[in-house]
């Protein structure tokens, strides 16, 4: 069996338009004046048939619509994109196709036509319960508004994930506490929560720089913040799956797991990142990232495929081994050692385990909640 069937095969579309560009953000999203939907569509239809010769006959999992802000496509436009992606190629017969929303670009029509498109599971980006704290992140929606939003998504799908950010500018335990208690009051079956993190090229990161962005909370209180999470939200019966992401059994996202459990995926769109194994090799392929550029590419017709890097047995090894132990699953000890060609050093997992950092177990490695927290520490010293 070829090993990427282990982890599952998905597609990835990126619309990369916001209408506004959180201070935070590091993602591949732009702001534009006007958009020419049917341009975009039809060079996705383009990429959909290129890579879809390449795929012949492979079963689809799940269809992620990320960004950007995926929901400030027309859903005519998401509508023909799905109807290729049917045509392309055999899907299991309750594939996963999220699409990602704010709250200031949810109506209730908007929604609808999603769903009847084809979309089944909606991830929010909410960011914060709290209005002083959306205005700190720069966000254009209110709670109220959040909330409103929240409600339609429910009434139009089953599945609906939102997104929150913690340990921001002056948030106290005590603060985090009451929000997420407060997002798990609201029927929410999937909570990604993510730790405020401060990035170079971002606006809070030149903001930081300068000596601005005050009262982020300390190392000692965002750890304090992570533990209240998996407690809070494990009491409530959504336990974490993932380092950032908590779900009722059932509710996980199929189309992460893909990734986290090295699967192959096909990216499609300006920056998106694919895993495609062809003839035995495993290949990373990354497509351009300015929005225009990737635009006259693929209207040019240019036979030049996203440029594409072999990626070892051994850098597989790697990979595997960083991205399975972000999850609660841990990792398949045979698979890695197919893929290394050689065992883990058996000195440095006893010694993990000894202080109560991984466990082994039932052939599977996981990182403990206690290796959880310290789990860059744990990857160096089992990669040395």
């Amino acid at each position: 069996m070829e090993d990427w069937r282990a982890g599952g095969f998905g597609l990835y579309i990126h619309w990369p338009f916001c209408q506004s560009k959180c201070p935070y953000c590091d993602f591949n999203s732009h702001v534009a004046a006007s958009i020419d939907q049917g341009r975009w569509r039809d060079a996705y239809l383009r990429e959909i048939a290129r890579l879809g010769a390449e795929t012949r006959g492979r079963v689809l999992e799940t269809v992620f619509f990320g960004g950007g802000t995926p929901s400030l496509m027309e859903p005519e436009v998401v509508g023909a994109v799905l109807e290729a992606v049917r045509a392309t190629w055999p899907m299991v017969n309750d594939p996963e196709i999220t699409l990602e929303a704010n709250p200031g670009s949810v109506e209730a029509g908007r929604f609808r036509a999603f769903r009847e498109a084809g979309v089944n599971r909606v991830s929010m980006g909410v960011q914060a319960l709290n209005d002083d704290g959306l205005r700190r992140l720069g966000r254009l929606h209110s709670v109220a508004e959040a909330r409103q939003a929240f409600d339609i998504a429910r009434n139009c799908f089953d599945r609906v994930s939102f997104d929150l950010i913690y340990a921001r500018q002056d948030q106290t335990l005590a603060d985090w506490r009451v929000e997420l208690r407060e997002a798990l009051s609201m029927a929410v079956d999937h909570l990604s929560m993510y730790q405020l993190t401060i990035e170079d090229g971002t606006a809070f990161g030149d903001r930081f720089a300068r000596g601005g962005l005050r009262g982020l909370p300390d190392e000692d209180v965002q750890a304090d913040m992570y533990d209240a999470t998996q407690e809070i939200c494990a009491a409530h019966g959504m336990p974490g799956y993932e380092i950032s992401n908590h779900a009722r059994p059932g509710a996980e996202s199929r189309h992460n797991l893909i990734y986290w459990r090295m699967g192959d995926y096909i990216g499609i769109g300006p920056g998106a990142h694919g895993r495609l194994t062809l003839d035995g090799q495993r290949w990373a392929t990354v497509a351009p990232r300015a929005p225009g550029a990737w635009l006259a590419r693929v209207e040019a017709g240019s036979d030049g495929e996203d440029p594409r890097e072999a990626i070892s047995r051994e850098e597989q090894a790697t990979e595997y081994l960083l991205m399975s132990l972000r999850l609660t699953e841990g990792m398949d000890i045979a698979r890695h050692e197919r893929l290394a060609g050689r065992p883990l050093n058996a000195a440095r997992l006893r010694h993990l385990a000894e202080e109560g950092l991984v466990t082994v177990a039932d052939g599977r490695l996981k990182a403990s909640p206690t290796g959880r927290v310290v789990l860059n520490a744990v990857l160096r010293e089992l990669l040395m």
